[in-house]
């Protein structure tokens, strides 16, 4: 078992690292967004330093969807079709779940991600389709974020106590510590409190039972709105879950009402609770007062999101970065043409998959500004275009500039839908200005291009809805600055006109920060792309540089071994 850089005397733990969506591969469509790309990128960092972690999430044999957008912006949902065998191996051991009183039963594929130095971290995907289920069983682990409440909730049950049961039929059985990458697996705790009372012969367990389940859960929260956690009524509970088990459940003392708030229960059953940013530390020790809970920032997989033509960049002047992100800070000494010649060569990558997939033909020396990411109201794709009258200013005042944008609406978020369709709309009537394209189907591939490729990475989310955000992490990694709106990790990543620029807001209004990001992109941010290069060139290092070495999950799974997993850590 590895150890950790510089603190060679700390063991981790055995970690079983739960999470609703897992980005394992381009090919495997086991995640939506920013949740399975971090929880797949904290078991590829797992992998790198040798940590003893397990994954484990669902198959969804039928996975998120395919997005089609016609002329007008509308979004069509598509269904995925993917075959597990090619990509994973079927394992022997068979796990059963009761679900609404009858037994479900459940296989396991696993899937090995192997490390820089050739460590394995096995990440286990739960499967429903056994032909000894009911055809309505067997849908069960079909569809990521699809289904009503009662499918939700039956497939929170496999992933939590599923899971567990798995895991044991597999042979792991020396399991210290339980992740709970958000509150979707919050059910594991459940199992973990039968568990111990079947070794007492004791009906409900006592403050001391819950007080040893905590020593072994970890919690993380992404969602900073009450909105945003799954919430299941008593009487569904007890449907699903069944009188003697639901009797349980409630007996712990999570809940004082008639729900089971998948988030409280996660919360009341874990040693170590941490949101995914400083700021949204705060928010998240507002909404849950009577919780400790700390701030650990997320961070992405160096190797996994840095272009190719970066790679081989820093192989040559950093080679010990794959191993060590830390040596990424040493990027600042790293030549100013060596980096644009690198960028460019990304961006010209970037721009030839952009003609291939649209037809548009974007030109490799204007500047280019990216956003891409989940289509949600709260993101405000559209703030960009808010002004087409003030863009055709800028572009006469400052120089020409095109957009690249990308993203998918949840099926069931009409709003999301509508800012796709505004922001077609837009583009309709700048096309004689600015050239403004839209990705369909926007997911790994286009993930990896475009936080690559772009000159300038926007971002725009609400103050305070934003938890963390990863995708400007990707663009420091490239040498990519920010032009955002001051939130989630971009409070500790931003210096002026170093790392990137804000959005400002003195009175917190929108109005104000659409003539800030205007104001930003026609008096400082344009001129100098192009009048001063090596200026420009110079925030890309710094973001590099500042940004690439620390927001990374290397950096962030060793503060987990250090702050969340020591409880059970063997020294």
């Amino acid at each position: 078992m590895g150890t950790s850089p510089g603190r060679g005397s700390l063991r981790p733990p055995k970690v079983a690292y739960f999470s609703m969506e897992v980005a394992l591969s381009e090919s495997i469509p086991t995640f939506s967004g920013g949740l399975g790309v971090l929880a797949g990128d904290t078991l590829r960092s797992a992998a790198d330093l040798g940590v003893p972690m397990v994954g484990v999430t669902l198959l969804y044999r039928k996975g998120y969807f395919q997005q089609e957008l016609d002329a007008r912006g509308v979004q069509i949902e598509h269904a995925v079709s993917w075959a597990p065998e090619d990509y994973l191996d079927l394992l022997d051991p068979i796990a059963t779940v009761t679900i609404e009183g009858r037994p479900v039963n459940l296989r396991c594929w696993r899937y090995d991600i192997v490390g820089v130095g050739g460590h394995i971290v096995p990440v286990y995907l739960l499967d429903a389709s056994v032909k000894t289920n009911s055809e309505f069983d067997q849908t069960l682990t079909d569809h990521l974020y699809g289904g009503d409440e009662h499918y939700r909730l039956c497939q929170e049950l496999i992933l939590g106590v599923g899971g567990v049961e798995m895991l044991s039929k597999i042979g792991h059985h020396d399991i210290e510590t339980y992740h709970m990458n958000e509150g979707h697996s919050a059910l594991l705790a459940l199992r973990l409190v039968e568990r111990r009372l079947a070794k007492q012969d004791n009906r409900f367990p006592s403050s001391e039972d819950i007080a040893e389940i905590r020593r072994h859960c970890v919690f993380t929260t992404h969602t900073p709105v009450p909105a945003g956690h799954d919430e299941f009524s008593g009487n569904l509970v007890r449907q699903v879950l069944g009188l003697n088990r639901s009797t349980l459940l409630f007996s712990t003392g999570f809940t004082g009402h008639d729900r089971l708030n998948m988030t409280h229960l996660a919360l009341h059953h874990s040693n170590y609770v941490n949101g995914v940013a400083m700021k949204h530390g705060e928010v998240s020790r507002l909404m849950f007062p009577n919780y400790r809970v700390k701030a650990l920032t997320n961070g992405v997989h160096a190797a996994t999101w840095t272009a190719s033509s970066v790679q081989e960049l820093y192989d040559r002047e950093i080679p010990e970065w794959r191993h060590d992100n830390v040596y990424l800070r040493y990027a600042i000494n790293i030549e100013l043409s060596e980096i644009r010649r690198a960028h460019q060569e990304a961006k010209i990558k970037l721009l030839q998959a952009v003609e291939a997939e649209t037809g548009e033909r974007l030109d490799p020396q204007v500047f280019t500004i990216g956003f891409a990411r989940r289509a949600t109201g709260y993101k405000r794709a559209p703030m960009f275009m808010s002004d087409p009258a003030r863009i055709r200013e800028i572009v006469e005042r400052s120089g020409a500039l095109q957009v690249i944008y990308g993203g998918k609406a949840h099926p069931r978020d009409d709003g999301g839908k509508a800012n796709i369709r505004k922001i077609f709309e837009a583009a309709g009537k700048l096309r004689d200005a600015v050239k403004i394209v839209y990705i369909p189907n926007y997911e790994w591939r286009w993930g990896r291009l475009i936080t690559g490729g772009v000159d300038l990475w926007l971002n725009t989310p609400i103050k305070t809805r934003e938890a963390s955000g990863t995708s400007g992490m990707k663009c420091a990694l490239n040498g990519v600055p920010s032009l955002s709106t001051l939130d989630g990790w971009w409070i500790e990543g931003h210096v002026e006109g170093l790392t990137g620029w804000s959005i400002d807001d003195d009175n917190g209004s929108e109005a104000e920060e659409i003539a800030s990001m205007y104001d930003k992109l026609e008096k400082v941010i344009l001129p100098l792309y192009y009048k001063d290069p090596d200026g420009y060139a110079t925030v890309m290092r710094s973001s590099m540089a500042l940004n690439g070495s620390f927001f990374n999950t290397q950096r962030m799974l060793l503060q987990y071994i250090f702050n969340a997993y020591a409880t059970t850590a063997r020294v």
